[in-house]
């Protein structure tokens, strides 16, 4: 049965963001994630982690200036003194959490720019050996160009290759179903083929990104299916409540309690 991670930076927004990590745990999750935690002490989101019993899933590392638009660096030639600054930054907050696994995002830059395709491969096999000593993974997570036009990283199949090409072992997937739903379809069968690959699973429904409890996926199904996989990671619950967090919750109550 698949453990769920709250995704705090979109669920329980109710709460200032250090009180969710209690509402996540009241509401039976044992696990969160969240995209960024570099606005508050690494000891104490730490500490809101160890108070509440919770595990840290996943955190992304620093994109640049999030609020003007940039969505990482690793595609950008001119920014690699930024994406290994970056790294030092996230270092202590991964020790802090116990986090065993941290999203490298690419940026904004023409995929087919071979200047960026380099950039890009640079700095994922920096990060992944910069981080390898510290038994921390480097996830990369294509995204779909309706909610971030532009975004460098927006095929699965080239992050598929990426990884098999570059052979790294702490380099791996960060598989968002709702991202791979727009960009490609055919889920499940992307699952069975990168399941060797995946270090994280993310969900909500689509399109609309909401509970993963209808429209277009039957996530029954693919919660099965990641059984069936031998899928062993988090399954991030990155989705946009329709109301009250705690209301929506009805899709899972049959996960509720799902020990680590």
């Amino acid at each position: 049965m698949p453990r769920f991670a709250a995704n705090l930076s979109m669920m329980f927004t109710e709460h200032p963001f250090l009180d969710r990590f209690a509402a996540a745990a009241k509401a039976g999750f044992t696990a969160v994630e969240f995209l960024f935690p570099y606005d508050h002490p690494a000891e104490e989101v730490g500490r809101r982690l160890d108070d509440n019993g919770l595990i840290q899933a996943l955190f992304n590392l620093p994109p640049g200036n999030w609020d003007a638009g940039e969505k990482g660096f690793a595609a950008l030639p001119e920014r690699f003194d930024d994406l290994k600054a970056s790294l030092k930054t996230a270092l202590p907050f991964a020790k802090a959490t116990g986090v065993k696994r941290l999203h490298l995002m690419a940026g904004i830059a023409d995929r087919h720019d071979a200047k960026a395709v380099e950039a890009y491969y640079k700095s994922v096999a920096w990060a992944a050996e910069f981080f390898a000593p510290h038994g921390l993974d480097v996830v990369i997570e294509p995204i779909n160009p309706r909610n971030v036009p532009g975004y460098f990283l927006n095929d699965f199949g080239f992050a598929r290759d990426l990884i098999r090409e570059l052979k790294i072992p702490n380099l791996k997937l960060q598989f968002d179903i709702y991202h791979c739903q727009i960009i490609h379809g055919d889920v499940t069968m992307r699952l069975r083929e990168m399941s060797d690959i995946t270090g994280h699973v993310q969900i909500a429904s689509i399109p609309s990104r909401n509970e993963p409890d209808g429209e277009e996926l039957n996530y029954p199904f693919l919660f099965e299916e990641l059984d069936r996989l031998g899928y062993g990671g988090f399954v991030g619950c990155e989705y946009n409540p329709r109301g009250r967090t705690e209301n929506g919750l009805g899709w899972f109550a049959p996960y509720k309690g799902v020990k680590p």
